[in-house]
C-alpha cells in the first residue's frame, strides 16, 4: 500500500515521504480500514516535528484521524463488520499506523460507525476535534441544558464541536472569534452571540449578553484570563485543552474568588472509561444530524508535506489527504 511515513522527527520536507509498505493485517481486537480521508490536526505535525515525543522506533504513518470503510477485521471483534463505514479517531496513539495511507490497522473501538446520509468529510473532520470537545464538556447533555457556556475560538476544529454539541444539548453559546469571517463561521455552528475579542469591549459585551457563565471550553487561557474570570462564578467550570507558547500565570486570589474549577484536557491521556462515553455522545450527535463538516481543503497523499505545512501555519477549516 501508498502510505506516508516519517522515520525521524523534524521538518516536514525533511522527513516525510509517500512509499510502498506492506498493509497489515488486523490482529485480535483490531480492525482494517481502507481510508478514505486522512485528517490532519495541530497534534500530528508537531508529533512529526518533535516537539512533543521522540523518533519513531522503525517508521510512523502519521494522523490520528479520517474516514473510510472496513475491509478486514481481526479476532475477537464481534461489533464491527467488513463494509462498515466508520470515522477514526487516535488511530496513531501507541499505533505504528496512522491515517495517512491506504489502509489502517487500529483498535476496533477507534473506528466509530458512521450513520447512513453522513458524509465522509464529517466522519473525518469528528475525531480528535469533537471528542475533545465533548470531554470539555464533560460528555454530559443533562447537565447543559439550559445553561450558558463559553467557547473560545468558536472558528476552530474543537470550538465548532463544542458550539454544536452544546447546542445539541439544550445550552445556549457564547463564542469568541478574531474577525468577521470566522464569526460566520461560528454562527453558522450555532453560537447564539458572538464577539470579536479584537475589538474594544469584548469583555463588557459578553457580560452584557451574561453576567456569568456555567462552562468555558478555552483555547488559550494566557490570553483570556481577564474575560474568564469577568463570567466565572461558583460552578463555573473552565476547561483549558491548548497551550500557549509562555505557560500563564495564575490569579489564584481571583479564582478563589470566583470559586471556579479549572481543568486541563488532552485526550491523549483521558480514562478509557470517561473517552467511551465522549465517543458515545459524539456519535448520538452525528446519529440525530447535529454535527456538520468543517471547510475543508483537500491534498493528495502525494501531497502530505504540503498539507502537513498548511495546518502548521494555521489553516482555517480542515485540512485532509484524500489517498
Amino acid at each position: 500500500m501508498k502510505a506516508a511515513v516519517y522515520r525521524k522527527t523534524g521538518p516536514a520536507a525533511d522527513v516525510l515521504a509517500v512509499e510502498e509498505i506492506e498493509a497489515p493485517d488486523p490482529g485480535p481486537g483490531q480492525v482494517r480500514v481502507r481510508i478514505t480521508r486522512s485528517a490532519i490536526n495541530p497534534t500530528d505535525w508537531k508529533t512529526r516535528a518533535g516537539l512533543t515525543g521522540r523518533d519513531p522506533e522503525d517508521f510512523q504513518v502519521p494522523h490520528q484521524d479520517g474516514a473510510g470503510v472496513i475491509d478486514a477485521v481481526g479476532p475477537d471483534v464481534t461489533d464491527r463488520e467488513t463494509g462498515q463505514s466508520v470515522w477514526l479517531h487516535l488511530a496513531a496513539f501507541g499505533n505504528q499506523f496512522g491515517t495517512a495511507a491506504e489502509y489502517c490497522v487500529l483498535p476496533a473501538e477507534r473506528a466509530v460507525p458512521l450513520p447512513d446520509g453522513a458524509s465522509e468529510d464529517l466522519g473525518a473532520c469528528l475525531g480528535v476535534p469533537a471528542v475533545t470537545a465533548a470531554h470539555c464538556l464533560r460528555a454530559d447533555p443533562e447537565a447543559l441544558d439550559g445553561a450558558t457556556v463559553l467557547v473560545a475560538g468558536g472558528a476552530g476544529a474543537v470550538g465548532h464541536y463544542a458550539i454544536e454539541l452544546a447546542k445539541y444539548a439544550g445550552a445556549r453559546v457564547i463564542t469568541t472569534v478574531s474577525s468577521e469571517e470566522k464569526g460566520e463561521l461560528a454562527r453558522a455552528a450555532g453560537a447564539d452571540f458572538v464577539v470579536n475579542y479584537r475589538e474594544a469591549g469584548a469583555i463588557e459585551r459578553v457580560r452584557g449578553y451574561a453576567e456569568r457563565v456555567d462552562r468555558i471550553v478555552e483555547v488559550a487561557l494566557g490570553a483570556n484570563l481577564d474575560l474568564d474570570l469577568a463570567v466565572a462564578g461558583a460552578g463555573t467550570e473552565i476547561a483549558v485543552y491548548a497551550n500557549e507558547p509562555n505557560d500563564p500565570v495564575l490569579p489564584v486570589r481571583r479564582f478563589m474568588t470566583s470559586n471556579a474549577t479549572l481543568r486541563f484536557v488532552l485526550l491523549y491521556g483521558v480514562r478509557p472509561t470517561d473517552l467511551a462515553a465522549d465517543v458515545a455522545w459524539v456519535r448520538g450527535a452525528v446519529a440525530a444530524g447535529a454535527l456538520t463538516p468543517l471547510p475543508a481543503s483537500t491534498f493528495g497523499l502525494d501531497d502530505v508535506v504540503a498539507a502537513q505545512e498548511a495546518v502548521e501555519n494555521g489553516a482555517v477549516g480542515k485540512v485532509m489527504l484524500v489517498p
